[in-house]
């Protein structure tokens, strides 16, 4: 069913908190989630949301904010942390924390009135 659905989605948005945590330990969500960036589909994440980026592999080379707890992990795996509410670099979406949904959310629409 993967494969079938897979050039269907125009984004992968992830949620934050602590969810990421646990969906970074599938493999099949990490490939989801590579494909979907390799192709420029929106891949948008808010909070501990780069947890799954870093696995990934996609973050080399790539300006992203996260929640500060995990500066050192996007780091890490090659990413440069801006300081910022929203971040755009690319198909990449990423914002800090709940009060930056707003920039997070008109980001997101602005990228996917695109597709």
């Amino acid at each position: 069913m993967h494969n079938a659905l897979k050039e269907k989605w125009d984004a992968v948005i992830v949620p934050g908190g602590y969810a990421p945590d646990k969906i970074r330990r599938y493999p099949e969500m990490l490939k989801i989630v590579r494909e979907a960036f390799d192709r420029g589909a929106v891949v948008a994440y808010i909070c501990h949301g780069p947890w799954v980026l870093a696995p990934a592999g996609v973050l080399k080379g790539k300006n992203l904010t996260c929640v500060i707890a995990i500066k050192d992990d996007v780091e890490n795996a090659g990413g440069k942390y801006v300081d910022m509410e929203v971040v755009v670099d690319g198909n990449l979406i990423t914002s800090r924390r709940p009060p930056d949904l707003p920039a997070f959310m008109k980001a997101v629409i602005k990228a996917m009135e695109k597709k």
